[in-house]
């Protein structure tokens, strides 16, 4: 799951002692997850502060607090500390905080936004555009919603049908079309006027 370097663990311990909050923990949760603003954050967790559902980890001097719904995002996350002459730098590493690791068992919505965050938006981020999921019908058509420069852009139906449609029709069959729900008449940013 989470994995805390010993010198993470000396650094984050030590803070603790200098907050002299005996019982104080640390709490790891991920803000906005599974969206491009997810941000791994690491706070103090007070006694009252801890939650029933939280996943614990017993570290070195201190106890580590999970956020139960920021689990399949904190996957896999890193927390590093490197020590320099002026003091140090401490890291967290956490790959899966915009998109939690799916496999073929995920549930649909999942994998769809794993494909839209790795295949899809790379490319329109080139366009300063992106794609997101919007929902999906009883009858397996995706709804989605363009943005960025990608909303009023006049290829955008090329994208649609030669781009996102192709790619998540290929990867997951379950998928019986998609459908656009964005209002194209603003054209303010559009890349393609």
């Amino acid at each position: 799951m989470v994995t805390v370097s010993e010198s993470a663990q000396r650094y984050l311990s030590q803070l603790i002692v200098n907050q002299d909050a005996e019982k104080t923990g640390v709490r790891m949760f991920v803000t906005q997850p599974g969206t491009k603003f997810a941000e791994t954050c690491l706070a103090y967790c007070q006694p009252e502060d801890v939650i029933d559902d939280d996943e614990i980890i017993e570290l070195e001097g201190f106890k580590l607090y999970l956020e139960q719904k920021s689990l399949p995002f904190l996957e896999e996350a890193y927390v590093d500390y490197a020590e320099e002459k002026m003091g140090g730098q401490l890291t967290i590493k956490a790959p899966n905080a915009k998109m939690p690791k799916i496999d073929d068992d995920s549930p649909l919505p999942d994998r769809i936004k794993y494909i839209l965050a790795t295949d899809i938006n790379p490319g329109l981020a080139s366009h300063g555009g992106d794609v997101s999921l919007v929902e999906i019908t009883e009858d397996m058509v995706v709804i989605l919603r363009f943005g960025g420069g990608c909303q009023g852009c006049s290829a955008v139906s090329i994208t649609l049908k030669d781009g996102v449609e192709k790619r998540l029709l290929e990867v997951l069959p379950e998928v019986k079309g998609v459908k656009d729900v964005t209002d194209h008449t603003v054209t303010e940013n559009a890349y393609y006027k």
